[in-house]
C-alpha cells in the first residue's frame, strides 16, 4: 500500500504558484552515504561539495543566469525510506549565500545509514520540488553513489517516472575502492548510471576514480546544470557506445546471491 501512495503522489500533477520565487534552477543534491562508505568518504564528500559550491566558477554561473539565482537542496540518501535533509531549500545568488550554505554542511558530519536504493532517493528527491516556494526554469535530481541499486522497486521505473514529470537526473558514480562494500563495486559503475539511473534533457554523468578528483568532478558538475548545459566528453561515451543493453537489476542480483550464501 505504501508503494501505492507513493506513485499516485508522484502522478499528481504540481503547479507553481504565482508568489514563487523565480530560479535558473532548482537542484536537489542527492549523496549516498551507504554502509559502504568509510567516515573519510562521508566527510570528503561534504567539503568537496562544500568548496565547490564557494569556488568562482560555480559562483559565476549562477551569476550569467537568466535570474541569476538558484534554489539548493542538500540531502543523505542510503537505503529505500533512508534520506535525511543536511540543508534544506536555500535560495542561492550571491558568493556570502553560497558560503552560509557550505558552512552547514561541514558544521557537522553524520554517520552511514544501510543499503542502497537509488530509486528511493529519486522518488524522494522527486516530491521535494513540490511546493518548495521555488519555480525553476530547471528541475535536477543530481546523484552521487558507489553502487547499484539493491533495495527498493527497478531504478528504471523511479527515472522513468520523474523524467516523465520534467525532471532531469545527473550521476557522479563513485569509481574509488576504498569502501568496506567491495562485494557491491561495479567496473563499470559509471555505465551503470548511464544506462539505469541518468536521464531528461541534458543528462550526463561524470565519474570519480580518485577521491583528489572529487572536488574538481562536483565543481565541474555544478557549473553544468546551473548553465543547463551537458559535457562534450564523459567516461561512460568511451567505454561501451556500443552496448544497447544493460542489466538494470545487477545490484538486485548481487544482493540476492550475497544472502543466498550467507548461513542463516
Amino acid at each position: 500500500m505504501r508503494w501505492m501512495l507513493v506513485i499516485a503522489i508522484l502522478l499528481v500533477p504540481v503547479l507553481p504558484k504565482a508568489d514563487d520565487i523565480r530560479v535558473d534552477v532548482e537542484l536537489v543534491l542527492a549523496v549516498d552515504v551507504s554502509r559502504s562508505m568509510t567516515p573519510r568518504e562521508l566527510e570528503i564528500q561534504r567539503r568537496g561539495y562544500a568548496e565547490a559550491l564557494v569556488s568562482k566558477e560555480v559562483t559565476d554561473a549562477i551569476a550569467r543566469g537568466r535570474y541569476g539565482q538558484i534554489a539548493l537542496t542538500y540531502i543523505e540518501w542510503a537505503g529505500t525510506f533512508s534520506q535525511r535533509e543536511i540543508v534544506g531549500w536555500t535560495l542561492v545568488r550571491t558568493p556570502e549565500d553560497a558560503k552560509a550554505f557550505a558552512g552547514k554542511l561541514t558544521a557537522e558530519f553524520s554517520t552511514a545509514l544501510r543499503r542502497t536504493s537509488i530509486s528511493g532517493v529519486i522518488d524522494h528527491a522527486r516530491l521535494l520540488f513540490n511546493l518548495n516556494g521555488f519555480n525553476g526554469l530547471n528541475h535536477v535530481i543530481d546523484i552521487s553513489g558507489d553502487g547499484p541499486n539493491n533495495m527498493g522497486r527497478p531504478v528504471t521505473e523511479a527515472r522513468d517516472q520523474a523524467v516523465g514529470r520534467g525532471v532531469t537526473i545527473n550521476g557522479l558514480p563513485l569509481m574509488t575502492r576504498e569502501g568496506m562494500g567491495m562485494q557491491w563495486h561495479l567496473e563499470d559503475l559509471d555505465e551503470y548510471y548511464r544506462h539505469c539511473v541518468i536521464g531528461g534533457p541534458s543528462a550526463f554523468v561524470i565519474p570519480v576514480l580518485e577521491w583528489e578528483h572529487f572536488p574538481a568532478a562536483v565543481r565541474r558538475k555544478l557549473v553544468l546544470e546551473i548553465a543547463g548545459q551537458r559535457p562534450k566528453v564523459w567516461r561512460a561515451q568511451w567505454r561501451g557506445d556500443h552496448m544497447s543493453e544493460y542489466d538494470c537489476l545487477i545490484g538486485e542480483k548481487i544482493w540476492r546471491d550475497i544472502m543466498d550464501t550467507w548461513d542463516w
